[in-house]
C-alpha cells in the first residue's frame, strides 16, 4: 500500500488522498497519505524508498496544486504567513473552497520548522466561546472558530455539521470542518493531546466534555473524524473510561447483524476500528503509540509476518459477559507495567501482555509517567505535570 501511494506521486506529482479505480477523489480533509508514510516509517517498513516518501511529504506540506480538492492541500499562502488559514480565504493558486478548521527528515531545519507548524492549531482557538443545543447552554467554554485574514473571529455553531444537525461536506454544502462538527474536531490534535487538555480546562474537564460528546448524540460513531475520541481519556490519566466507551459501542454500533456497521466501512475503516478495539490495542495513527484496553477475547495472538514473532495479548480475570472490563495490573514479559500504552515493538519482538480485569477502575495507567507521549507537558487526572 505504502509502495503504491509512492508510485501515485512518481506518476501524477502528488500523493493520492481517496483514489478510486485510478481516478482522483475528492480529498477528504487533508493529505492523509502522509499520516501513512510518517506511520509506515515509524514502525520500520522495510522495502520503502524513503527518501522519495519524504520528497512526497515535503511537497504536500510546501506546494499547492490548482486543484487541491483531489489532491495535496489549500491555503498553504496563508496557512504559512499566517499560521492559520483564514475564514472566507481568498487563494488565488487553488480552485477549491478551505476548511480552515479541519486542517490544521534528515534535516534539523526542516524538525524545527515543521515542529513549529504542528502548534499553529492554536491559532484557531476561541477561548470565550459557548454552545448551545436547542437554546440551552452545554455548560462548557472554548472551541474551535474560523477567523478573518485580519485577525477577528467568524462564527460556526459548534453543533453544526454534527449528528445533531445537518450534514457536511465538500460537495453538498461546505462549512469550516468537513464532515463532521467543531466539536468533533475540538478533541482532533492527536499529536499534542496534553497540550489540548490544558487548552480544553484540564484533566477532568476534559473528560467531562468527552463523556458529554458521546452521550448528547453530538458524536457520529458511523465516520471516521470520531474513532480516536474513543479512546482519548487515555491522554487524561482515565483508560478505564476508554474501555468502558468501546464497549458502548461494541456491540451496539458494532455487531454481527446485516446493518453490523454504523456507516460506510470506507476502504476498511469501521472494520479496523472494531478490529483494533477488539484486540485491545488502539493506534493513534502516525506515532508509535497503541492504546491498551482489555481485548474483548480471553487471549490473542498476532504473529508477526517478518519476524516471525508471536505477540499476546492474555485476559486474567476475563469475563465472558463483559462486567470484569477494567485493567488492575498489567505485566509485559513477566514484568509489571503501567503505562496505559505499549509501542510496536510489541509486535515485532513477539512480546507478551498479561492484564489483570476487575469490575471497577483501579489506579493503572492513571498517573502522569503513565500517559501516552505528547508534544507537549502531559497531565494527568492527578494533576500532576510530567
Amino acid at each position: 500500500m505504502i509502495r503504491s501511494l509512492l508510485d501515485t506521486y512518481k506518476h501524477e506529482g502528488w500523493l493520492p488522498d481517496c483514489r478510486m479505480s485510478l481516478c482522483k477523489g475528492w480529498t477528504q480533509g487533508g493529505s492523509n497519505a502522509d499520516v501513512m508514510l510518517a506511520d509506515a516509517y515509524l514502525k520500520n517498513l522495510t522495502g520503502i524508498d524513503w527518501n522519495l516518501a519524504y520528497e512526497a511529504m515535503v511537497n504536500d506540506a510546501e506546494n499547492e496544486p490548482l486543484e487541491w480538492s483531489y489532491e495535496g492541500r489549500g491555503g498553504l499562502q496563508s496557512w504559512k504567513r499566517l499560521n492559520y488559514i483564514p475564514y472566507l480565504d481568498y487563494d488565488y493558486l487553488a480552485s477549491a473552497p478551505t476548511h480552515g478548521v479541519s486542517l490544521g527528515h534528515w534535516r534539523k531545519s526542516d524538525y524545527t520548522k515543521y515542529l513549529a507548524r504542528a502548534n499553529s492549531w492554536q491559532n484557531l482557538y476561541k477561548a470565550d466561546q459557548k454552545s448551545l443545543i436547542n437554546g440551552t447552554d452545554t455548560g462548557f467554554t472554548g472551541f474551535f472558530q474560523p477567523k478573518f485574514l485580519n485577525g477577528t473571529w467568524g462564527y460556526q455553531d459548534p453543533i453544526a455539521c454534527s449528528a445533531l444537525a445537518s450534514w457536511c461536506s465538500l460537495t453538498s454544502n461546505p462549512s469550516e470542518t468537513f464532515e463532521s462538527s467543531v466539536w468533533e474536531y475540538q478533541f482532533y490534535v492527536p499529536h499534542d493531546m496534553s497540550t489540548l487538555i490544558k487548552t480544553l480546562g484540564g484533566p477532568d474537564t476534559f473528560v467531562s466534555r468527552l463523556d458529554f460528546f458521546h452521550t448528547s448524540g453530538l458524536a457520529d460513531i458511523g465516520n471516521e473524524p470520531v474513532f480516536l475520541t474513543v479512546y482519548q481519556y487515555h491522554y487524561a490519566g482515565r483508560p478505564a473510561l476508554s474501555a468502558l466507551r468501546a464497549h458502548s459501542y461494541i456491540p451496539s454500533s458494532f455487531n454481527a447483524s446485516n446493518s453490523g456497521l454504523p456507516g460506510n466501512d470506507d476502504s476498511g475503516a469501521m472494520g479496523s476500528f472494531a478490529v483494533f478495539s477488539m484486540l485491545g490495542l488502539f493506534p493513534n495513527p502516525g506515532q508509535n503509540v497503541y492504546l491498551i484496553i482489555p481485548p474483548f477475547f480471553e487471549e490473542v495472538n498476532i504473529t508477526h509476518p517478518e519476524t516471525g514473532k508471536t505477540a499476546t495479548v492474555r485476559n486474567v480475570n476475563f469475563d465472558a459477559s463483559y462486567r470484569r472490563i477494567y485493567i488492575q495490573e498489567a505485566y509485559l514479559n513477566g514484568i509489571r507495567y503501567r503505562k496505559n500504552w505499549i509501542g510496536h515493538e510489541f509486535f515485532t519482538e513477539g512480546m507478551t501482555l498479561e492484564l489483570v480485569l476487575g469490575d471497577s477502575e483501579s489506579d493503572w495507567g492513571r498517573s502522569e509517567e503513565d500517559l501516552p507521549p505528547s508534544l507537549g507537558v502531559s497531565v494527568s487526572s492527578d494533576g500532576m505535570d510530567m
